[in-house]
């Protein structure tokens, strides 16, 4: 039974992550539409929040994963 509960808890962090990768990908390609002399510093914030947001659904699956090991 926590097996498949744990399974959708990971699916939910990855589906999460995806869209807000996806978010962070379209909103820097249209600041960069409207402003692309300052498309460096919008590159490099825009990879920095994919990196923390990646790190956060990792996190989320490793603690769905100990938790089900756990019981």
């Amino acid at each position: 039974m926590f097996g498949s509960i744990t399974a959708i808890g990971m699916g939910l962090a990855v589906i999460g992550a995806g869209i807000g990768i996806g978010q962070i990908g379209g909103k820097a390609m249209e600041a960069i539409a409207r402003q692309p002399e300052a498309v460096g510093d919008i590159r490099a914030n825009m990879i920095l929040m994919a990196a923390l947001v990646e790190g956060a659904a990792l996190i989320a699956i490793v603690v769905a994963f100990l938790s089900n090991s756990a019981q």
